[in-house]
């Protein structure tokens, strides 16, 4: 075993999925799992990697999670989708402590690299007023005004990760996620992100035969999204790689939610009547990923298209949906 990796957030949905890949890639050994969720609420789980409970908000608890350990992926946070980050900003942003935290303990462990799950809520509003939004460069972070709350957490973070890496030598990785969706997500409870959401309702609909949905704003506001594989792809090579500055992962495709909402009605067979929620959390007008700086410096972007995407996430949640409660969500292997 020539490395021992830690995934932080691994009971979350690009925790688990991190975890499956580097456990097929490095085997189980190699890996230790850590979440503060109670166990059988981790997205997927896996007998045979190392597991453990912590709360990473505290010092000590990131100390023993980096113990012996080379590499760090740090994916906990304590997020959702826009309907939570907007309603709970002072929890978000107490997410500093696991990211402060967790850069002393592997710099204190001398762990060699240090890869931070950074966000597109980083990115200037005043560059997402328009639906027809130009493309996000990792330039546009500045002069900041990233969301409040939420996207200023993880801009200061970024700016940590920096100076541990001028200050201490530590390599940090810094990756700044767009949407990403797919199966093993959150799709109900209120953390859940827009593709869950309305794969969600539009099976709660067919399967009621109450054929309405609701769509927050106007339906007009414009998004990219990028599916989990894409995600976990990206992450491992930027982790690999020498690029220390943050970069996009992210799908640059283009597309409304009206669009998004007629994507799943065509794939459920359906057709639905609209009803629009125009003082729900929206979030920004316009928003996508611009992967030109990606493509320099990895020669690699996200390739999977929404429909694709779209199809296999709903398939997931439709199968969950139509489960016992008591064999939903959680994957072990």
């Amino acid at each position: 075993m020539d490395k021992r990796i830690l995934v932080t957030g691994a009971g979350g949905f690009i925790g688990g999925a991190l975890v499956r890949s580097l456990r097929e890639r490095h085997g189980a050994a190699a890996l230790r799992a850590v979440d503060f969720k109670p166990l059988d609420e981790w997205h997927q789980r896996f007998s045979d990697v190392e597991t453990l409970r912590l709360d990473l908000s505290e010092l000590e608890a990131c100390r023993k999670a980096t113990r012996g350990i080379d590499e760090v992926y740090n994916l906990a946070a304590d997020m959702g989708g826009m309907g939570f980050i907007e309603t709970h900003k002072a929890e978000c942003m107490l997410s500093v402590l696991i990211s402060t935290h967790m850069l002393v303990a592997a710099r204190d462990a001398g762990c060699k690299r240090f890869f931070y799950s950074s966000s597109a809520c980083v990115y200037a509003a005043d560059k997402q007023t328009d639906a027809a939004v130009v493309a996000l460069k990792e330039s546009d972070a500045y002069p900041a005004e990233p969301e409040d709350g939420y996207g200023w957490e993880k801009l200061f973070t970024e700016r940590m990760c920096r100076h541990f890496t001028e200050d201490f030598g530590i390599e940090t990785r810094v990756a700044r996620y767009h949407n990403v969706y797919g199966p093993f997500g959150t799709y109900d409870g209120g953390r859940e992100k827009a593709p869950a959401a309305i794969c969600r309702k539009v099976i709660s609909a067919k399967l009621s035969g109450k054929h309405e949905i609701e769509i927050w704003g106007d339906g007009e506001q414009t998004r990219s999204f990028t599916y989990i594989d894409d995600c976990i792809q990206g992450t491992q090579r930027l982790m690999a790689s020498d690029v220390r500055e943050p970069l996009n992962i992210g799908s640059d495709q283009l597309v409304t939610i009206n669009e998004l909402v007629g994507m799943v009605e065509a794939i459920a067979g359906i057709k639905l009547r609209r009803s629009y929620k125009l003082d729900a959390p929206k979030g920004v007008r316009g928003r996508n990923s611009d992967n030109a700086l990606i493509r320099k410096r990895l020669g690699w972007a996200p390739s999977i298209r929404l429909e694709q995407g779209m199809a296999e996430t709903y398939r997931w949640i439709f199968d969950q949906m139509t489960l016992a409660a008591s064999e939903r969500r959680v994957k072990i292997a």
